[in-house]
């Protein structure tokens, strides 16, 4: 892909917009009626914003492994950016639903998205949550095992996920096994992105018309288009690496704009906290009633996704990076070389 110091800022630039887009998508899927109704446009919708946000994840998780082989540093850094929001979050919807200790313990371990299920209705949405720790301690024992080298099993696994699907006809699912793909074609995008899956992949993306990718996703994100659906990790993947190769066309320049990247900087807070706000008076009332407080909810939650940010979230990241930072000091090296 690009190169040089303005290519990379713009990577990262369009990365935000993308991360920004699929946290919009998702919350107008879940707080907005969207239509038509006879083409499930909010369960198109948030399969949509969910994709992206994988595929996302997987892209960017495989980069900075490919760059440091460090599983510790890779664990401490992504379960203190997770783990303390998510936590205190199940704390108070588990508490307001009055939940038996086993869902407490499947919750606070992050498998309550395994059959069988122990998700809430406050808690449903945090299947998402399960799916990114799970993958996180999947991809560092795979590190762990092989090195750098185990990533290059990441494209092999990505297609036997997707064979699963098509064997057992899901086309979308909130269980782990039938949803890793989206996570692992952004991994196969990091691999083809540095080069290490050769530039035959590379001219394919650059050459594929963004027009056409972005229609192929859209529908391959509804339920009507069927086996279409078994296409949607890889549209997502091409679409995201296609507006990274060229950041100069309409749609990575749409996506590069300051709205999208404070967006991006709160998404995880806004993903987090909205079932809680929609069951609370902001939710609350009729159907009229009900949608004319929207605009209330949605101000209440961006100042809380705000606050939870830039007041709580950003000082256990601090610290888990000090943590991480911590094995890569000099002598901590040195001394990891002299072992047998």
């Amino acid at each position: 892909m690009a190169q040089g110091n303005e290519a990379g800022r713009a990577h990262i630039a369009v990365l935000d917009g993308w991360r920004g887009v699929s946290i919009l998508l998702v919350l107008a899927a879940h707080l907005l009626p969207l239509g038509p109704k006879a083409w499930h446009m909010n369960h198109a919708t948030g399969v949509m914003g969910m994709a992206l946000f994988f595929v996302l994840s997987g892209f960017l998780i495989t980069s900075f492994l490919q760059k440091s082989s460090s599983v510790a540093e890779f664990l401490t850094r992504r379960f203190f950016r997770i783990v303390p929001l998510a936590w205190l979050y199940l704390a108070i919807a588990l508490t307001f639903a009055a939940a038996a200790p086993d869902v407490w313990l499947a919750h606070f371990l992050f498998y309550a998205n395994l059959p069988p299920q122990k998700l809430h209705p406050l808690t449903a949405h945090m299947w998402s949550v399960c799916v990114e720790m799970q993958f996180y301690v999947g991809i560092a024992m795979l590190v762990a095992l092989f090195g750098r080298r185990g990533l290059f099993l990441l494209p092999l696994l990505c297609v036997a996920i997707t064979l699963l699907r098509v064997t057992d006809m899901v086309y979308a699912s909130s269980i782990t096994y039938y949803r890793f793909d989206e996570i692992l074609a952004g991994c196969l995008l990091a691999l083809v992105s540095s080069g290490q899956l050769g530039q035959g992949i590379v001219r394919f993306i650059a050459s594929t018309p963004q027009w056409l990718v972005a229609t192929l996703f859209a529908l391959s994100c509804l339920k009507q288009a069927e086996w279409m659906n078994y296409l949607r990790p890889y549209a997502a993947a091409i679409l995201v690496g296609s507006t990274m190769l060229h950041p100069e066309s309409a749609l990575a320049r749409s996506l590069v704009n300051r709205v999208l990247s404070y967006i991006a900087g709160i998404s995880y807070a806004l993903y987090v906290f909205h079932p809680l706000l929609g069951a609370s008076w902001f939710g609350s009332g009729d159907l009229v009633e009900k949608y004319a407080k929207r605009p209330l909810l949605f101000a209440a939650l961006f100042i809380l996704a705000h606050v939870s940010t830039y007041w709580y979230e950003r000082r256990w990241i601090a610290y888990g990076r000090k943590l991480a930072a911590g094995d890569r000091r000099p002598e901590c090296r040195a001394g990891s070389e002299k072992a047998p």
